[in-house]
């Protein structure tokens, strides 16, 4: 944690999904994100696609992860996996604790089934909004 303080530092909160997307799809065992419902997939209202922040009145914040995994994995061990590279991650890079991440399995994927590429989960213009 920084010792002298300059001024204000604000993380917007679409940082916070990337960094929990980014970290959660580097998982092994991890095929994709899904959306918390299909109106999330016609409006678009989680920037972060499957990922969702919530931020209590406390100031507390956690994140839900709604997400495919690979056939064939340990679906526990995959799953405490997310959440410790995930805490880890937001800790590192925003010095933002996690008070709690849930993970939310929506499917498993076939073996056959090509994965997607990481840099197509964010397909998104992430500066030109």
């Amino acid at each position: 944690m920084a010792t002298e303080q300059l001024g204000e530092i604000v993380i917007a909160p679409r940082v916070l999904e990337k960094i929990i997307a980014i970290a959660t799809a580097k998982v092994d065992g991890v095929y994709s994100f899904a959306n918390k419902s299909m109106s999330d997939n016609l409006a678009k209202r989680s920037l972060g696609r499957g990922v969702y922040l919530h931020t209590a009145s406390d100031g507390e914040v956690t994140v839900d992860i709604y997400l495919y995994l690979e056939y064939g994995v340990g679906v526990p061990a995959v799953a405490v996996a997310i959440q410790k590279a995930v805490k880890s991650a937001v800790s590192d890079m925003a010095e933002v604790e996690l008070s709690a991440v849930n993970i939310h399995v929506a499917g498993i994927v076939p073996e056959k089934t090509p994965k997607p590429d990481l840099k197509d989960l964010f397909d998104e213009d992430f500066l030109n909004d």
